[in-house]
């Protein structure tokens, strides 16, 4: 992955964006901040930002590429410019983990003005919000980690449709339209590769 994608700029600047503007933005934490963010956006438009796929682990939903990348508490070559990750212990359950630190400020210019919103309104609600909290919300009964524990099992890919509900401005019809063309555009015109 390199950052002439659009999908992995957006990813960046999620991340600082939320290392900027919530207390502690823990991976843990900011994992769940990218779901809620393309969880709903999917909800509004049949799209994500990330194009990342979320796996329905134990303690909630888990980007599972991007995790394997910050796993060692190590930033992706094409993210080091702009991002560290800052070891640390919790103080109540002695876990270790790994804390994002921001290097300079978010470019906002790579969102559209609804991605802006939401990204935006989950600083907000999620800003003193700890890790085990959030994790809690994003297994909210009938929501898209808890239907797929359910439904399929632990460790399972959820389905980004599953945020479709009776109040989504998009039909599910749309949505997956939209899905199969991303995925051919994505296919027609890869990401290039690392210089």
């Amino acid at each position: 992955m390199n950052l002439n994608n659009t999908y992995r700029k957006k990813l960046l600047n999620a991340v600082l964006y939320f290392a900027k503007k919530v207390k502690n933005p823990s991976k843990v934490k900011t994992f769940k901040l990218l779901y809620f963010l393309d969880f709903e956006h999917f909800r509004q438009t049949g799209r994500n930002v990330t194009n990342l796929d979320y796996y329905a682990y134990d303690f909630g939903p888990v980007p599972l590429e991007f995790y394997k990348e910050v796993c060692t508490n190590e930033v992706p070559k094409d993210f080091s410019d702009a991002l560290t990750i800052a070891p640390f212990e919790s103080e109540e359950t002695g876990k270790k983990g790994g804390m994002f630190k921001a290097k300079r400020q978010p470019d906002l210019s790579v969102f559209s003005p609804r991605e802006q919103r939401i990204l935006e309104k989950l600083a907000f609600i999620f800003k003193e919000v700890d890790a085990n909290t959030i994790s809690d919300v994003s297994h909210f009964k009938n929501h898209p980690w808890d239907r797929t524990i359910k439904e399929k099992g632990p460790r399972e890919k959820i389905d980004y449709t599953l945020a479709l509900d009776d109040e989504s401005p998009v039909s599910l019809e749309d949505a997956l339209e939209a899905m199969r063309e991303r995925d051919e555009m994505l296919k027609a015109f890869p990401p290039r590769p690392t210089l």
